[in-house]
């Protein structure tokens, strides 16, 4: 009979039988003890401190008992581990809440800070907004005057174009004026 053994599973009765009958040397039937009974036993009053009991069933009940230890033993080394690993975890989320903490309250600082330089700013600025304004209207009144300027220049240049024709008119009149009182002076006739 092969038997296969799960590492996650605890030995049943069958599996526990058969190591007792491949330990037994004596050819005595199968589970049984030299009483010629079972040997599980639901009741602990019938164990009599000399009755003499089934070694293989000793030996293979200690065994049960150092492996079940052993395996609570591990079973606690393992959550002992993982609490240990919280621990620190919680340790280091600890120390960063307290790092994102002191750099908040700076941020926080840092924005009142602001926020007050602004109120105290903010009168200037409007003043500078103020005089932004008067600038560019400034501006616009410089272009209009440029522009009117211009305008004037070629009126002015117009006005001495023609002041010098009238001017030049005037000689001319001056000159018939005075060729014609010449003229009649001596009394000739002027000829044109």
């Amino acid at each position: 009979m092969t038997t296969v053994n799960k590492p996650s599973k605890e030995p049943t009765q069958s599996t526990v039988c058969a190591q007792m009958e491949s330990s037994m040397t004596d050819g005595n039937s199968r589970c049984e003890s030299p009483k010629r009974g079972t040997t599980l036993s639901t009741s602990t009053s019938s164990f009599e401190a000399l009755d003499p009991h089934d070694p293989n069933l000793s030996r293979l009940a200690n065994t049960m008992f150092q492996k079940t230890g052993e395996y609570l033993q591990e079973e606690l080394t393992a959550t002992h581990a993982d609490y240990r690993l919280l621990e620190r975890l919680n340790k280091e989320t600890i120390a960063k809440y307290t790092e994102l903490k002191t750099i908040s309250s700076n941020v926080s600082i840092s924005l009142d800070s602001l926020n007050e330089k602004y109120k105290n700013l903010r009168p200037i600025l409007e003043n500078i907004d103020q005089i932004d304004d008067s600038v560019n209207k400034l501006e616009q009144a410089a272009y209009k005057l440029e522009a009117y300027s211009k305008r004037l220049e070629a009126k002015f240049k117009d006005l001495e174009k023609d002041l010098k024709k009238n001017e030049n008119l005037h000689v001319l009149k001056q000159c018939i004026d005075n060729v014609t009182k010449g003229n009649v002076m001596t009394g000739n006739k002027p000829t044109l």
